[in-house]
């Protein structure tokens, strides 16, 4: 993920990267699942869990009652996606299964909207958790209750081949007056424009799919996103090639930003059995076994807490 470190948050997402598998299916296969899921989830909203008033909210126990999790997912390789079979998965899914399991909650399901909407529709109960990589930011720290990170992630660009402007962070963008993409709602667009970028002269596109396409058709010079999602985006492409992940600057020092499960504010109960389980998983490595098909390396495991990450 990446949206928005600070200021007002877009429509969409965070900071996408791509693959797992072998066969990464189509952007349009993608939207077609997610379009035909988002329509189910939508349907089956008023069997959400309702808020509790309970002391740190009895979510967990309604949840294991009904025997299934509803995951809100912003349709993004890697991090929670319908694949071209109609099944879910992604890296926060996966995660979500392995958790929710052990947890005593046997199923999940997806509910795909767009990544600006995921608070949104975790406020107004269109499901349980936001399953999405969502970086940890105080803003949004100050909506949600966040799990700890599951990864940290560092950015990099999309160039055309050669880097030909010799684009390596936001600084560089800025002094060789590139034109610039990043996706909607990424947390790239607020580094650009603390590096001094003017944010009217964004493009704002979809997804890291038109990111690349932007750049090989010339329409930019650059596309900024997670170093995951850049370099996966790539693999395929004759044109375009990723730089080296580099770490933007935040009030001047360089930051590495997280990813992990939303709860809303009152759940308490739930976010810590949570993180119970997820440290559990990190300290035995099956954390690690769960994201590694989708691309993340062990430079992407982390011990960062969320509540660090919420005071930056």
């Amino acid at each position: 993920m990446a949206p928005p470190h600070r200021g007002t948050e877009r429509t969409a997402r965070k900071a996408v990267r791509t693959d797992r598998h072998p066969a990464a299916p189509r952007r349009r296969t993608l939207l077609a699942g997610a379009a035909a899921l988002g329509a189910l989830g939508a349907a089956g909203c008023s069997r959400v869990a309702t808020a509790s008033s309970t002391k740190g909210g009895d979510l967990l126990e309604r949840l294991r009652a009904q025997g299934v999790v509803r995951l809100g997912i912003a349709g993004e390789i890697p991090f929670g996606y319908i694949d071209r079979n109609g099944d879910l998965t992604g890296e926060a899914p996966e995660l979500a299964k392995a958790v929710f399991k052990r947890l005593g909650v046997d199923r999940v399901q997806p509910v795909p909207t767009e990544f600006g909407s995921l608070i949104p529709g975790l406020d107004s109960q269109q499901f349980d958790v936001v399953a999405a990589g969502m970086y940890v930011n105080k803003e949004r720290c100050e909506q949600v209750l966040f799990a700890d990170p599951d990864y940290q992630m560092l950015d990099a660009f999309v160039v055309r081949k050669g880097n030909p402007k010799g684009l390596r962070d936001y600084q560089d963008v800025v002094r060789e007056k590139a034109k610039f993409a990043t996706g909607t709602g990424y947390a790239e667009i607020q580094y650009a424009v603390d590096a001094g970028y003017r944010e009217s002269d964004i493009l704002i596109v979809p997804d890291q799919v038109a990111g690349l396409n932007a750049v090989e058709a010339g329409r930019v010079d650059v596309f900024a996103g997670t170093a995951l999602t850049v370099r996966e985006v790539v693999k395929k492409s004759a044109k375009a090639e990723a730089t080296e992940a580099f770490a933007p600057r935040v009030d001047g020092k360089p930051h590495v930003d997280g990813g992990a499960f939303a709860f809303r504010m009152a759940e308490t109960n739930l976010r810590d059995a949570f993180n119970a389980e997820l440290r559990k998983l990190r300290k035995s490595g099956e954390l690690f076994r769960i994201l590694r098909p989708f691309g993340f390396t062990k430079a992407e495991m982390t011990d960062m807490t969320a509540k660090e990450l919420c005071a930056q």
